[in-house]
Parts: C-alpha cells; structure tokens; sequence
C-alpha cells in the first residue's frame, strides 16, 4: 500500500438508494407509496395522516390493517424506511399478550436467571400480570429499598410529547420512591461530558447551532472529520415535518462548495455528490486535528488575536504540540505515520482551511472510542487556532449530518410534555456501565470529577430500548443480566431484550395512539393521529404505567386523572401560551386536530453559533469558569486523570492498526445502519433485503478479502477474543485497507441463547466490542476501539432465528 490513503474527488455516482432500498415503493398521486399486507379486496379505505420520529406521513387502512404508506407532501425527502410500518404493526414478531417466562413462573424472583434468552414463556391475562408486576416492585422495595430498581429506558421511542417511554417510565419509578437511573448516552455521551468544561454547555451538540443558510453563503471549505451520511439524516428525536439533511448537503454540493470527507469508510454523501475522501486509520482523527493545528502555527496562519481575545490555556496546548513536553513535535510528519495519511496531504489541508472561510463538522462517531473526548476537544482548539469561531459560515460543530434539522433554523415555540418528576433516589451511572452496574455491585468508579458506587441491582424495569443491541460487549451483559432477580420489559416485539425478561407486557406502537410530534429542529407540529386500534392485547406505556400506579396507591399523581387526549389538549393549551409570548397565534386544539400539522416561523435563518461572544467575550461570556473557550481547563486538569489530561491530546487507543495482533489484525466500524434506526426496523422488510444470505452485510477491502479467499456474497466470521457473528461479505473498495465496516443493529441471535460466548448467527457487532469507558472524565462507550480477524465460514451455517418469537409465544 502507499503511504497515504487518500482520493480525489469521487464520481458522482447514486449509491445504497437505488432499487434495494426502495424495493416495494410504488408511485401514487406523484409521491412514493408504499405497498403492504393483504386486506380483503374491495373493502373501504380510510386514510389518516401522522407523525413519527422517521417522518409524516399518511396510513392506508383497509379492514384495521395498514395497506399503504404515503410520506407527507411537505417532506422533501421522506425516508424510505417508512415502507417498515405495515410490516412492524402487523408481523409475526409483535407480542400479543403479557407473557411471563416460565422458569420464573413456576419458581419465583430469582429462578434460572441463567435461563433468561432461552426459557419458554407462559401468557398471561392483564390482570395476573399487572398485580405480578406490583407485587414484585414493592417486595423489592420493602426488602431491599428503591436502591435496588434499575429504570432502564434508554432508547429511541415514540416522538411524541405524551408517550415517550423514558419520560413515563422514569415519572412511575420516581412517583413509586425511586430508582437508580443512567445519565448521558450512548450518542455523544463523552462528547455532551466534555464540552461544558470547554464551551460552557452543549449548544454545539444540540443547536442551535450556524445555520446551513448561512454555510451555504459563506463557507468556502467544509471538512466532515468523521464523514457525513444521508442515512443519519432520516431521523429527528421529537419527530419532523420535513427533512432537511440531504437537501442541504445536495444544495452544498451544487454550489460546488469543496467539501472534504475524513472517514476510513466512503459512505453514500461521499460517493453521490463527489465529496473529496481522506482516509486515516481509525482513531486517529485526535492526532490528524493536533497536526493540522501545529500546522498552521508552524507557517504562521494561526489567528493569534483570536487565541488571546477569546480563550485560555492556548500557550500551554501550543507548548504541547511543540513537543515542549514529551520532546514529540505534533507536525504533519508525526501525525502521517500515526494516520497513514501523507504528511504533505496534512499540510495542504490545513492551508487550504486558513485560506478561506471554513466549517468543521465532526461527527458524533469519533468519541464513540477510547479517549473518545480528544478528538471533539481538538475540533475546538483547531478551530479556534484558525480563528473563525462566531463567523458567518465558519467555525465548528458536532450534528451537523448525525441527525436531522441540525443546521435548520430554530424555532422559540415549544410544546411541552409529560415530566419525570423527582427521584428520591439520588444515584445516576453513566448509560454505558450498565454491565459494571449489574456485575460489581459495590465497586466505585470515577466520573466527570466525582465516583459513582453501585448499588445491588435486584430489579430491572425497561421500556423503550434494546441494550442487548446498543450496549458493548454483549457476551459480557448476558452475564450482568443474570444477577437481578426480576427483569421487568414493556415491548411491541420479541427483541432480544424481551426474550431476556421474566415479565414481558405488550406495547402499542406509534400508530396505535395519539399523540403530538413537535421538535425544536423543525418547522412542523403534527398531530400523531391513531391509525389503527391497538394490536391484539397491546396496551400504551401510560396505560399500563397508570394501572400499576393505581394499584400501588400513587395513580392520582402518576395521571392526574387525565387521560391521552386530555393530556395531549392539555400540552397544547399551555403551548399556545408560549407561543403567543412571540407573537405567534396557534390555533384551538380542536381546529389543530382536525388540520393535522402546523407550519411555525422558520426562526433566524443567518443564525452564526457564537456570534456574540466572538464581538464581545466580556459582554457574552461563556458558562465556564473563565468565561472562554478553555483550550487547558484546570477543571479537567484537578480531576488527576490519567486517560484525560487537561487540553486536547494524542493518546493511543487500547487497540488500532498501529497495535495490531495477528489474531485480530482488522479495525472494524460499527457504522449507523442505512435500511433502519439502530434495531428498530430490523424486522421490517427493508433490513431484510438488504441483508446477504439473512445475515448483515460486512463491508471488506478487497486486499482484505483475497487475503482470506472470501467472496463477495459469501458468509464469514468476524472473531476476536470477545466473541464471534456470522456476516455476509460486501467486497469494496469503499473501506479502507485493514478495515471492516460492519453496521450495528442486527437482532442479537446467538446460537445458544442464554450462554456467554455463543456464536451470533445474524451479525451484531457489538459481540465484539469493548464495554470499556472512553476515560474517566466521560465514562462514554468505545464501540469504535475493537480489533477483530476476518475468517471465511465453511460448511452449512446455522439459520438466523432472530425474528421467531420463543416458544410458548
């Protein structure tokens, strides 16, 4: 291989959004439609237009079942993934009723917890199952106290302002006396640590942020450190009307503003619209950034009055890219044998920055590893170093294309929601130490300047999530979740977690209620309209949270003696207030329910993110100690941090290319999933087509591949000392050399489920990567930290048996 890894700008060829992932799209009245389930021929049609997290769009409802799809005329680029829904209301993976696994049934709290994943289950009538619920709640807290619930609801649930699963969950754990619950996330959860040390909170994350009108007038360069994808872009936490990633990024491209995409994997954006691609070696994104800013202070193109006026601590990070410390100069030089790019590519990056307006959009991936919060703090110092911070088009920030209506103007109106309430019991782990919660009860760990202990975890109640899809090392957790005595999962399907719980209650869907979409990235406020009455037994999160308050004595409280629709005039009667505080008069809940959506002002379209504080610091300070960009931050520093000094560093992961082992001599990715939103949607139609021989694909270099004998289309093993899943190889020269690119989301499916160390048949990542913290200032995950071997698989493989419910359901 050469010296560096490095393309020219890429034709602009269409790519993953062709034919397989618009399979089964039909065109109707000039909009994609989507075909689904059969219904009895010539029975009426009703339509029924609602909101999603993935989208508005409107249902086709034939004889109760979902007949056709159709996006929202307003939506410029709908998702395809909405084609899912008939399939995830009706399938064969739904849980009908409350089901209980029978292990526990028959012996109690506490029952072959070794069992769980592979026990059978026994349905139950609502009524046995709430009072097993309640009963099991209050023997817990009366035997061991409120410390000992764990309220795990860590997820992407419903869009709405009633029936997010965290918010209800949380709001009857407290409401009951508490609960230990989890704080930041698997996102960005280093990243949203780190950055109220450095910028004073998490505006640079969650917006508002520089808008892409003002990028689109301004900026002459955009660098994606981390790359940028369509298919972050299809999803908006709080729901959309519209949106709007991609149309930015192909206006962008257009223009013909240059844009340079650092990415060890050339995803769809990348090749569709010619972005120029620099491929380093994974986790070195921290290094390539420290080498870009010793670069311009090496040719004298830092802004040096910028450093001074608006931050502190620049001397003592300048002195340490100068090798004043450690005798090691943080040049170009340096940084190409760390990155395998070539150092002249380096050098003529960081010019080309300094010579024009630029925008640095760093991906939310990068701190997804260890020493994850390097990288993002090194965004900062790189682009305070160029001195455009609070400019129009230039500066930095963190979402840009890691979800939608980042970048789009803000909206001040807001619709509020449900609340958690008060937890009496005062102890948060970080969301990723979930393993260590349930293994080392007892032990401390550090975390963002002070320990967390853990308590002794006798019950877990989780609704709205899949940890046994987004946590690391999911051999490791099958071990942590066999130590509580009772696991307790609200769940509209069999997921790997439901068939891990010993009470398993059915829960509606997004079409099997009403509720109201409204978020701050976006324009659009949608009545989430029910589309079709509650599958079989299905109840919602607040019914069933309702019914087990009342039986324990707290309903008033949990309710209000309100129900859905009473709640949802509610949230917008105090909204219309809000809205009219900004001169903007919304309409009566009725006339909003009968119209379906309302369109808000666009907000500031020229918004600049630190803007004000570039023209005055003294006058707009920043929420730090020292009202500045803290490039050193003698907080950080005060921690005593091995693994997180106090300025932006170069610290060598546990395992990369540069540390390679025969035995794992690939760096894989575990990329966000094109055809579905993390494993919500796997069981839709969508992932399944685009998935080889049912197993999900691996994207391999073909050096890669001929060194192995493997072929496109074959089926492989991915292995390290963690575990082993079976994948199907995707041969491309889209991936690096010495990387694997194998997206997270496939249903867990191991081949003796119930036991550690078992071969994962459908191909989820995450049986291979580290539950290690990023360090111990933001205890985030490092998914992107494994080292694995590529091994073909010969002979039969086992058949994929992740989306057949357990038996007895």
């Amino acid at each position: 291989m050469a010296a560096g890894f490095v393309t020219a700008a890429l034709g602009r060829r269409g790519f993953l959004m062709g034919a397989t992932a618009l399979a089964g799209l039909s065109m109707l009245n000039g909009r994609p439609g989507i075909a689904s389930a059969q219904a009895t021929a010539g029975a009426p049609v009703t339509e029924v237009q609602t909101g999603s997290h993935w989208g508005t769009f409107t249902a086709r409802v034939r004889d109760g079942r979902i007949v056709r799809i159709v996006p929202a005329s307003m939506d410029p680029a709908p998702t395809p993934m909405i084609r899912n829904f008939p399939e995830l209301v009706h399938g064969r993976t739904r849980i009908h009723r409350p089901m209980v696994r029978q292990s526990w049934l028959q012996g109690g709290p506490g029952a072959a917890t070794d069992r769980r994943g592979a026990d059978p289950f026994v349905p139950v009538s609502w009524d046995e199952a709430l009072d097993l619920v309640a009963g099991e709640l209050t023997r817990v807290r009366e035997t061991y106290g409120n410390q000992a619930i764990f309220g795990g609801s860590y997820g992407w649930g419903s869009a709405g302002r009633l029936h997010l699963a965290g918010t209800l969950t949380n709001r009857f754990l407290a409401g009951f006396g508490g609960y230990v619950g989890s704080e930041t996330n698997y996102s960005y959860g280093a990243g949203m640590v780190l950055l109220p040390h450095v910028l004073g909170g998490n505006q640079a994350i969650g917006g508002p942020v520089t808008t892409w009108h003002s990028i689109m007038a301004h900026t002459g360069l955009i660098v994606m450190v981390g790359g940028a994808a369509f298919k972050n872009g299809q999803i908006t936490f709080g729901g959309m009307g519209e949106h709007t990633t991609k149309p930015w990024l192909n206006r962008i491209a257009a223009a013909g503003v240059p844009v340079v995409s650092i990415n060890p994997v050339a995803e769809d954006e990348t090749i569709e619209l010619g972005f120029e691609w620099l491929a380093p070696r994974p986790g070195t994104d921290a290094a390539l950034l420290l080498a870009l800013t010793q670069t311009l202070v090496e040719e004298g193109l830092a802004d040096r009055d910028f450093l001074d006026r608006c931050t502190v601590g620049a001397d003592r990070v300048l002195a340490y890219l100068a090798g004043e410390g450690d005798g090691v100069v943080k040049d170009a030089a340096w940084a190409g044998e760390i990155t395998g790019l070539p150092a002249e590519t380096i050098r003529a990056l960081a010019r080309r920055m300094a010579g024009t307006r630029t925008m640095i959009m760093t991906s939310w991936s990068l701190q997804r590893a260890d020493h994850g919060e390097q990288p993002w703090w090194a965004t900062v110092l790189l682009a305070s170093a160029l001195g455009q911070i609070g400019l129009p088009g230039g500066g930095f920030g963190f979402s840009y294309t890691s979800t939608n209506g980042i970048g789009a103007p803000r909206a001040e109106i807001s619709i509020p929601g449900m609340t958690s309430g008060r937890n009496p019991v005062d102890i948060d782990i970080p969301v990723a130490r979930i393993a260590d919660l349930l293994l080392e009860p007892g032990a401390t760990i550090p975390f963002n300047g002070r320990e967390v202990t853990f308590p002794d975890i006798k019950l877990i109640y989780w609704a709205g999530g899949n940890p046994f899809h987004h946590h690391q090392d999911l051999n490791r957790l099958v071990r942590a979740w066999q130590v509580p005595e009772t696991v307790i999962v609200h769940e509209p399907w069999w997921t790997p977690t439901a068939r891990r719980a010993d009470i398993v209650l059915p829960a509606t869907t997004t079409l099997e209620r009403n509720d109201i979409s409204a978020s701050a990235r976006d324009r659009w406020i949608i009545a989430m309209k029910q589309v079709v009455p509650p599958i079989a037994e299905a109840r919602s999160d607040f019914e069933i949270f309702s019914a087990l308050a009342d039986r324990l004595g707290f309903g008033e409280d949990y309710h209000e003696g309100k129900d859905e629709m009473t709640w949802l005039r509610d949230f917008w009667d105090r909204g219309r207030e809000r809205a009219a505080r900004y001169d903007v008069a919304l309409p009566e809940f009725d006339a909003f329910w009968e119209e379906g959506q309302v369109q808000l002002p666009e907000g500031d379209c020229d918004f600049v993110f630190l803007r004000d504080f570039r023209i005055d610091p003294e006058r707009f300070p920043l929420r730090t100690p020292s009202g500045r960009i803290e490039l050193f931050s003698e907080t950080i520093a005060g921690f005593g941090y091995d693994d997180c000094p106090g300025h932006p560093a170069w610290l060598e992961p546990a395992e990369w290319l540069g540390n390679a082992k025969d035995e794992a001599p690939l760096h894989m990715i575990s990329s966000h999933p094109q055809h579905r939103l993390h494993s919500q949607m796997d069981n839709g139609p969508g992932a399944a087509e685009a998935k080889i021989q049912g197993r999900e694909p691996c994207w391999v270099n073909p050096e890669d591949a001929a060194a192995r004998g493997i072929a496109d289309g074959e089926v492989a093993r991915l292995v390290n000392a963690r575990g082993a899943c079976l994948v199907g190889i995707r041969v491309t020269d889209r991936v690096r050399p010495g990387v694997v690119m194998l997206a997270e989301g496939a249903w867990y499916d191991p081949d003796r489920p119930g036991e550690p160390g078992a071969l994962d048949k459908h191909g989820n990542p995450n049986v291979l990567t580290r539950d290690v913290g990023t360090s111990a200032l933001g205890q985030g995950c490092t998914a992107q930290t494994t080292m694995v071997q590529l091994v073909k698989a010969d002979g039969p493989v086992p058949t994929v048996t992740a989306f057949d419910p357990p038996a007895g359901a």
